[in-house]
């Protein structure tokens, strides 16, 4: 069979173990926070009808990608697999498993999930067609208590400052500020409006303001529009600005009230993390309340990095309504942009702390039995591919980053003619005598450290 040549497929990224094992790192940190916040983790299936897919997504330029068997036959009957797309997101099917299991569940739910998601967007760096997110929302029956708002980027700052990105801020709104500024100012299409301010850091405010007196608002409606973007503060100080600008409406009242407590909440228990930023507004239609996104101090240029929202009828059974909030880490994009921007890594390519040394092939049970004690202790390792010349299963270590080579029976006793096994530290180059049983490997080399590269 000829050989063909083997190409990477754009937007579908795959990781060298070093950077692996960052990616686990991450992925094991924001785990360990959310279940000590109480969320419980859940896994939903990879694929939706396309019909709720697109029913809920809310983003006319968002590809679906579509299922089929390649069985002849088989993508053409109704209602199988040619009705069935990827999942672009976790909060979809989220919406979908509560309605679906709504009997078995304790009110209000709070889950995390940490998966995989496609989207059929342009790749470029840091955004791909396939990536990891990990979530969680809490929803709860007819109505969900304001404080959960509050909770979930309290959540997020906890993970963030356990995780290697540095400062970082988490801006906050409430989509009914900018819905009752709106009303208030006589626009009556909402959404459109939105969708025209949201562009405001791509085409800039003449843009905006042009695009809005096309779609059919006066000069001062525009401009009253750009002010209102332009309040960002990181106190309740944002309530007087938006008064000062002299629109009143119901709603408006509704989305200030809820976005201060939201703030207040954070200066308490996060100060300095929490930003009013009245610009920000979310892309998708679901989002009914208070909305985030999260950049990285320094590194705005990357975008948002965690992101969601409030959301009030999402899930239902046209019965019994199921309100949620929810906010979403970008792992994989977070992930890839401290390694290609920071040189972020692991500091080895390998989990293993510990090479065991085989002295000849006839001798590899007993390096055998040494890497399982080890391993029963807790201490990760392997033992030599071949029998080798020493200085050769030293540089084989080496190039893995493994800091330790065990020796076994490497040195005997004039007196007692009894064997001792050895351990070097190939950085240091100390050899000493170990005993598999009770030896202790320092604990900033048992696990992979997270290091600078460049």
């Amino acid at each position: 069979m000829a050989s063909s040549k083997v190409t990477p497929l754009s937007g579908f990224p795959e990781l060298l173990p070093a950077e692996r094992l960052l990616e686990l790192h991450f992925l094991d940190t924001v785990r360990e926070v959310f279940e000590l916040h109480g969320f419980a983790p859940i896994e939903t299936r990879a694929v939706e009808p396309v019909e709720r897919l697109i029913g809920k997504g809310g983003d006319a330029d968002k590809e679906i990608y579509g299922i089929h068997r390649l069985a002849d036959g088989e993508a053409e009957r109704p209602g199988r697999d040619a009705d069935l797309g990827l999942h672009f997101d976790l909060t979809v099917p989220f919406a979908r498993y509560v309605l679906e299991h709504a009997g078995k569940l304790s009110f209000p739910f709070r889950r995390y999930q940490i998966q995989k998601v496609w989207r059929g967007e342009r790749p470029q760096e840091g955004r791909y067609r396939e990536f990891t997110q990990a979530d969680i929302d809490v929803v709860d029956v007819g109505e969900l208590a304001p404080h959960f708002e509050a909770e979930m980027p309290l959540v997020i700052a906890e993970a963030f400052r356990r995780l290697p990105v540095g400062d970082f801020r988490i801006q906050v709104n409430n989509r009914k500020i900018p819905e009752g500024f709106y009303l208030g100012l006589g626009l009556s299409d909402v959404a459109g409006t939105l969708r025209i301010v949201d562009k405001l850091d791509k085409i800039g405010p003449e843009n905006v303001a042009r695009l809005l007196v096309e779609a059919g608002a006066t000069e001062e409606q525009a401009q009253a529009c750009l002010a209102l973007a332009e309040i960002r503060t990181d106190d309740t100080s944002f309530v007087e600005r938006v008064r000062a600008l002299g629109v009143e409406h119901p709603t408006l009242d509704e989305g200030l009230t809820a976005l201060a407590a939201v703030i207040d909440t954070g200066r308490a228990v996060a100060p300095g993390v929490l930003v009013a930023d009245l610009r920000i507004a979310r892309g998708l239609d679901y989002y009914t309340g208070t909305v985030y996104e999260t950049q990285i101090v320094g590194n705005e240029e990357w975008g948002s990095v965690c992101s969601g929202g409030r959301y009030d009828s999402l899930a239902s059974d046209g019965r019994t309504t199921y309100p949620g909030v929810g906010i979403s880490i970008g792992l994989s994009r977070l992930v890839h942009l401290l390694i290609s921007k920071r040189g972020l890594s692991a500091s080895r390519s390998t989990p293993a702390a510990v090479l065991v040394a085989v002295t000849a092939e006839e001798d590899r049970a007993a390096s055998t039995q040494v890497a399982a004690a080890l391993r029963a202790r807790g201490i990760p390792c392997e033992v030599a591919p071949k029998a080798d010349r020493f200085g050769k299963q030293i540089r084989y270590a080496d190039r893995r980053g493994i800091p330790f080579v065990w020796f076994p029976g490497a040195r005997v006793d004039e007196e007692t003619q009894v064997a001792h096994d050895q351990v070097k530290d190939i950085r240091s180059g100390e050899q000493v005598d170990a005993d598999a049983a009770t030896w202790t490997c320092p604990d900033e080399d048992l696990r992979p450290q997270l290091v600078q590269t460049s």
